[in-house]
């Protein structure tokens, strides 16, 4: 059905063909029609163009007061201009104003000299008699707002169709309305026979138009009759071959399509082998990377130990004493390395679970860093701790560096808010001197405070870490937990405490997966944050409880 299609409107008329053959011939006529409208028009109107521009030159050339109608407006406008300008002088302004009056007064006396006589002698010719019934300027596009137009009317009785009006542009903001009428000895008649003989002209250049137009459209019609017999043959001989070469076309695109489906398939499992192994590496990476962050914080106290050591002339007991401190620290940076390489040869979801009390975490993550965070850091350290143990399995080491990965964001948060409480007293400007020192000095006494607090819900356990820092926005709070997302990098108020990495929460994060147990974060700006840990419980694990592992906003 679909190749008889074509052959059933071979005989159906194309007119579209017709009117492309004539577009040429019609747009060169239309240009032409175009190119000598403005000649046509002013040819039809004879005498009158020529009248029209003898008016207008006498209108610019005709002195009175020794100047041309354009200057005395030039000159009018100009004190219009000056009087607005000079508003703030009132002495001045009226001088102006009337100056301006004047003027004005004088452009309606030039156009009563112009209305009366009413004469003009065209060089050459006979003279005319132009009656002037009416002169009027008109101002427009002014910047400070349109003017009060100048007139002069003759008061003679006149009918619309006694006069003829034109309208001239003598300024750029001015244009003169002239009513006038001429007188010629024989002129009205003389006009009248030449615009009779240039009308028959054009209509019989109509008609040889619509003559070469029709002669040249029959032609076209003969032309495209032989045209459409010989496609017609070609098209008949075609058929065959093109309904062969679509036969051809259906089984070449079954084949490409089976080859499609079998690349798309192939490539599908590429991609998945591509996206388990990146998954794989980006675990491993955050792994190690956390790890390698938590040396650097361990750091911080050796090394501030040492250098209050060497600020003391002679060994005291309490240097020997910060000495067999920092000793047992960097011991226990010696062992946590070794427990970074070996997380890193092994696979990082197989960890090396043993049963412990969450409360001993918390009291070990109290003992290790309480003197630091209170000399150091200005920071509070506390712990609230619930009666009785709380048992749980997990890896030590991992929960002990998922637990310090949260105080250090505390310890951070703190170091925020110390440092927000300093820049509003020193932006508050409308403060005197004496309340801006009390602001600043009530900002460095500001000191954080972070809880340790641990508690049992039902078929779960709880540790959290609550802080009194800066906060974070729902927007922050939203994506903190997305690998390398930090909003400390490159920040100068962290400089030392090596943060900004952007890997310690999503550590926590992947140790928390790994021991089934979820992270649950409240944050208000400027009001804290508290981190929450829920663990399933030994209970609940051998009763088949399951954990709610979302995270609440």
């Amino acid at each position: 059905m679909s190749d008889a299609a074509p052959a059933s409107g071979e005989h159906r008329p194309h007119p579209w063909r017709y009117a492309r053959a004539l577009a040429a011939p019609l747009l060169v006529w239309g240009l032409l029609a175009v190119a000598l409208a403005e000649p046509v028009r002013t040819w039809l109107r004879g005498e009158d163009s020529y009248d029209e521009a003898a008016l207008q030159e006498w209108l610019e050339e005709s002195r009175g007061f020794r100047a041309t109608l354009p200057e005395m407006v030039e000159t009018y406008l100009l004190r219009i201009h000056q009087e607005q300008a000079r508003a703030d002088v009132p002495i001045e302004r009226e001088n102006l104003r009337a100056a301006a009056a004047v003027e004005r007064e004088n452009i309606r006396a030039h156009l009563e000299s112009l209305g009366v006589p009413p004469t003009k002698m065209y060089s050459g010719q006979m003279p005319l008699f132009p009656v002037i019934y009416r002169l009027q300027v008109r101002f427009d596009g002014l910047p400070a707002g349109p003017l009060p137009p100048i007139t002069w009317d003759s008061e003679l009785p006149s009918h619309a169709s006694q006069y003829q009006q034109m309208d001239y542009r003598i300024h750029p903001h001015a244009i003169v309305t002239l009513r006038y009428q001429l007188h010629a000895y024989n002129k009205r008649q003389r006009i009248e026979q030449e615009h009779s003989a240039r009308l028959r002209w054009l209509g019989l250049l109509a008609v040889a138009a619509t003559v070469i137009g029709a002669a040249w459209t029959i032609l076209l019609q003969r032309r495209e009759h032989r045209q459409e017999l010989q496609r017609k043959l070609a098209r008949e001989q075609v058929n065959a071959a093109e309904r062969m070469l679509l036969r051809q076309e259906r089984r070449h695109a079954d084949t490409e399509r089976q080859l499609l489906e079998q690349r798309l398939a192939t490539q599908a499992a590429e991609r998945h082998a591509l996206e388990m192994r990146s998954q794989l590496y980006a675990n491993v990476g955050i792994m190690a990377g956390s790890y390698a962050h938590n040396i650097k914080n361990l750091l911080v106290r050796p090394n501030d130990l040492l250098r209050r050591c060497l600020e003391v002339d002679g060994l005291t007991n309490d240097q020997e004493t910060m000495l067999h401190e920092v000793r047992q620290t960097l011991g226990t940076v010696t062992e946590r390395l070794q427990q970074i390489l070996r997380t890193v040869r092994r696979d990082p979801s197989r960890s090396e679970p043993t049963r412990l009390d969450l409360n001993d975490v918390a009291r070990d993550m109290e003992r290790t860093w309480k003197d630091l965070a209170r000399d150091k850091w200005k920071l509070e350290l506390s712990v609230d701790l619930t009666e009785g143990p709380l048992p749980l399995e997990g890896d030590a080491s991992h929960l002990e560096q998922a637990a310090e990965n949260l105080l250090f964001n505390a310890r951070d948060a703190t170091f925020e808010m110390r440092n927000q409480l300093r820049d509003a007293a020193r932006k508050n400007e409308q403060a005197d001197a004496a309340v801006r020192r009390q602001a600043l000095i009530d900002a460095a006494a500001w000191r954080g405070r972070v809880l340790l607090r641990t508690r049992r819900e039902s078929d779960s356990i709880v540790l959290e870490v609550s802080d009194n820092g800066a906060g974070m926005s729902e927007e922050v709070r939203s994506r903190c937990t997305e690998t390398h997302f930090s909003t400390k990098r490159d920040n100068a108020i962290y400089e030392g405490h090596s943060t900004g990495m952007g890997l310690g929460l999503s550590f926590v994060v992947a140790i928390l997966n790994h021991h089934h147990a979820a992270l649950e974060i409240d944050s208000t700006p400027l009001k804290g944050t508290t981190f929450r840990l829920r663990f399933p419980s030994l209970a609940a694990e051998r009763t088949g409880s399951p954990l709610a592992s979302e995270e609440s906003g």
